[in-house]
């Protein structure tokens, strides 16, 4: 997983699956979400994640064309999805990114 960064997307080495969540500083919703998604994401082989928040990096938010947060942006494999929330219910966010990894 990588840390928070500013800079786009790279694809010249792109993993398997890769995640973006952008988060607005430290707020509970906020939190949970990068936890939840950091669960989500260490059972998956060849799964990374950016985590972006947008007070530091703000202008990846228009970038990005990100109007709520938290978002969560399944940028690979295509096709592009995104879901908004904290991502509290793991087994759904899993199911609607087609990852289909079991819960636990």
């Amino acid at each position: 997983m990588s840390s928070s960064t500013g800079g786009a997307y790279d694809t010249s080495e792109a993993p398997e699956i890769f995640l973006t969540l952008y988060v607005m500083g430290s707020t509970p919703n906020s939190r949970k979400a990068v936890e939840n998604t950091k669960k989500i994401c260490e059972k998956i082989s060849g799964c990374e994640l950016e985590v972006v928040d947008l007070l530091e990096y703000p202008k990846r938010a228009k970038e990005d064309q990100i109007i709520a947060i938290p978002t969560l942006v399944k940028r690979l494999p295509e096709p592009q999805m995104r879901i908004l929330g904290a991502m509290s219910d793991r087994g759904k966010v899993q199911n609607a990114l087609g990852l289909g990894v079991e819960d636990g």
